[in-house]
């Protein structure tokens, strides 16, 4: 699988493997799908197996669109092989981040965030989630600034502007 390395403004510059991707650190692009229900979020807990960050809650997907895939794209894919859903979502921000696991592992990542409203049901995909639950913002928020081990980095770094874009959205702004 080919991911794409891009610079600073996103652009593609080349492609290299996952492995490669983040056994160095190679800015490369991903996504990230945080889906809500009410005043209540989807989160997973990643699966064990996981190269980095099993155990962890998280967004309700995310991934790395594959070299001749648009990022949309990626998103239904990922949707679809991780949760069993289908949902519209729509990319509300980017943001970059680098994060050291341990010294042959790096995520340094251009992170497209998509926001969707889910109603449906979820069938996890075992070898990628090993737990999915509904909770509220405010609860959320407060677990996070109270147990941030508990969660992955990107979602921590993301979570208070999605929070923000999502109560602007049902507020109408």
């Amino acid at each position: 699988m080919q991911l794409l390395m891009v610079d600073t403004k996103d652009q593609v510059i080349g492609y290299s493997t996952k492995a490669d991707c983040h056994k160095e650190p190679v800015l490369h692009r991903a996504f990230s799908v945080f889906l809500y229900a009410g005043d209540r979020m989807l989160i997973q807990q990643r699966a064990m197996e996981k190269y980095h960050s099993g155990g962890l809650w998280t967004n309700a997907c995310c991934s790395h669109p594959r070299k001749g895939q648009t990022t949309e794209e990626a998103v239904k894919v990922r949707l679809k092989e991780e949760l069993g859903i289908t949902c519209l979502c729509r990319e509300v921000f980017t943001f970059l981040y680098y994060h050291q696991f341990r010294k042959d592992l790096y995520e340094y990542e251009m992170d497209h965030v998509f926001i969707g409203e889910y109603h449906g049901e979820i069938m996890e995909n075992p070898e990628e989630v090993m737990d999915t639950k509904w909770i509220s913002f405010e609860e959320l928020r407060e677990d996070v600034l109270r147990h941030p081990e508990n969660y992955t980095v990107w979602f921590i770094t993301a979570l208070p502007k999605v929070l923000e874009e999502i109560e602007n959205r049902r507020s109408g702004g």
